[in-house]
């Protein structure tokens, strides 16, 4: 409907506009203050010769709005990358797989953005209640040995896939921190005590190292575990005392049998010692022995050759030999009976005759 044909009053017809005609008549409306009401016709048209004249200021007004805009889409697509980032740039919201390394670079904004990720090396500490998002029990693990350990270590990472990193996991850095802790656990939970306590760290390191990688592998993080530090590792503050206790019982023995294999390992020494003295004198009585028998050996050998030439002489001569030595030491005296059988006083003491000296043997004539 016109609104020429909208009555201001009732739907009365007039020409008035659809604020009707003013009272005092004539053939224009007018305000309610006795002031012309303009028709809507009018202001469009008045609009319409204005644009005809052209735009206020003249082109180079255009030009500078296009100016304008031109350089706020410039500042818009030019963006920087840092030197310890790496970015990556998204056309309607998929990623490109050129990466942009540290500098300046360009990109068709508004339909490109970039997302710019760190890839100097990171650390996430778990346990006593460390870092966002940290439990007061993170560090609290169950040993092979049934024991509670109080376990604070760092996972040091990086990015080695930006893109993955980006737009596989909702959150990277507690994805990181979730799987180290979950390698932790598995790997205290199957070695006693001790060996996170003090005997085997480095080795405990190493090995969650591995699993951590592992389970940021297959969820395809974009993730390096360069590093798994054990910064303390202790009983929980509940039964610290006792375990100290235990500590310093275990210390003691270790001290006990270390003196024990020391006191050994001196008896042991003085032992070999006197078998290898033992060992040399048998070595050099035995040469003794043999030396002696071969010397025996070869003096029969001589004597048995003398024999061969001479027996009856020899023979004779082994037998004054060995009768001398029998009788060398005797007490009694052998004389020689004389012509009439009585040559010595019978109470005469031969054997004080000569003291200090062996008797003297004396051989009965013709043997």
């Amino acid at each position: 409907m016109p609104w020429e044909n909208n009555g201001g009053g009732g739907g009365r017809n007039n020409n008035g506009g659809p604020w009707g005609q003013a009272p005092g008549g004539g053939g224009s409306p007018r305000r309610p203050g006795g002031g012309n009401t303009p028709n809507l016709e009018d202001i469009l048209n008045r609009g319409r010769d204005q644009f005809r004249g052209g735009v206020p200021g003249g082109r180079w007004a255009l030009i500078g709005g296009v100016i304008a805009v031109v350089a706020f889409w410039a500042l818009n697509s030019i963006y920087t990358v840092d030197p310890q980032e790496v970015g990556v740039e998204l056309r309607f919201g998929a990623p490109k797989p050129e990466l942009s390394m540290p500098g300046l670079h360009f990109h068709l904004w508004p339909i490109e953005s970039v997302e710019r990720v760190t890839v100097t090396e990171n650390q996430t500490t778990i346990g006593s209640a460390t870092g966002a998002g940290a439990r007061g029990d993170d560090g609290l693990m169950l040993s092979g040995d049934q024991n509670i350990v109080d376990v604070r270590f760092a996972a040091l990472w990086s990015v080695s896939n930006p893109i993955d990193y980006l737009f596989n996991v909702r959150d990277p850095e507690d994805m990181v921190r979730n799987a180290a802790e979950s390698a932790m656990r598995e790997v205290v939970g199957r070695r006693p005590a001790q060996d996170i306590f003090r005997d085997d760290r480095a080795g405990i390191a190493i090995e969650v190292q591995e699993i951590t990688q592992s389970i940021l592998d297959s969820y395809n993080l974009g993730v390096r575990v360069s590093q798994i530090s054990i910064e303390n590792a202790a009983p929980p503050a509940e039964v610290a005392d006792a375990f100290n206790e235990v500590q310093r019982a275990e210390q003691d023995e270790d001290r006990l049998q270390e003196e024990a294999r020391s006191y050994a390992n001196t008896l042991l020494g003085d032992a070999r010692g006197r078998a290898a003295a033992l060992r040399e004198d048998a070595a050099a009585y035995t040469n003794r022995v043999v030396q002696e028998a071969t010397g025996e050996a070869q003096r029969f050998n001589a004597v048995y050759a003398e024999y061969v030439n001479a027996p009856e002489v020899t023979r004779k001569r082994l037998f004054l030999e060995t009768m001398e030595e029998v009788l060398g030491g005797s007490q009694k005296v052998l004389i020689e009976n004389g012509a009439n059988g009585q040559g010595v006083v019978p109470y005469l003491p031969l054997p004080e005759l000569r003291p200090g000296a062996s008797t003297t043997t004396t051989m009965p004539a013709g043997n």
